[in-house]
């Protein structure tokens, strides 16, 4: 087993924790969960540099990244600006898109 492969899901247990905290509206320990959160999402988009699966991983990070963003504008209490969180999330979608657009489609013929 890879190293990464170790730590292929974490992220989700480590996301949901922060949420959580966010939706119990726990500013200290929400707040601390962006670092391990974000850190092993990180992690796992650079040891998959390189592999198809990589533009996935970058899309959780951007998604990580803008959730964090917006709760920690929910936190601070300046929900006017936490629109900006399109933008992280935006990146998400395009990640995901290069993801898909690299991919051979099952049903592709190769022509001989």
């Amino acid at each position: 087993m890879q190293q990464h492969e170790r730590f292929d899901n974490l992220h989700i247990l480590l996301w949901l924790i922060k949420d959580i905290c966010w939706m119990l509206e726990w500013t200290i320990p929400g707040t601390l969960m962006i670092a391990p959160t974000l850190g092993v999402a990180v992690y796992l988009a650079i040891k998959t540099a390189g592999k198809d699966v990589f533009w996935v991983n970058l899309a959780i990070v951007c998604w990580i990244s803008a959730n964090a963003y917006w709760m920690l504008c929910e936190f601070a209490g300046h929900e006017e600006i936490k629109n900006f969180a399109g933008i992280p999330f935006a990146l998400g979608l395009v990640s995901v898109g290069a993801f898909y657009a690299r991919r051979p489609s099952p049903n592709r013929q190769v022509a001989a």
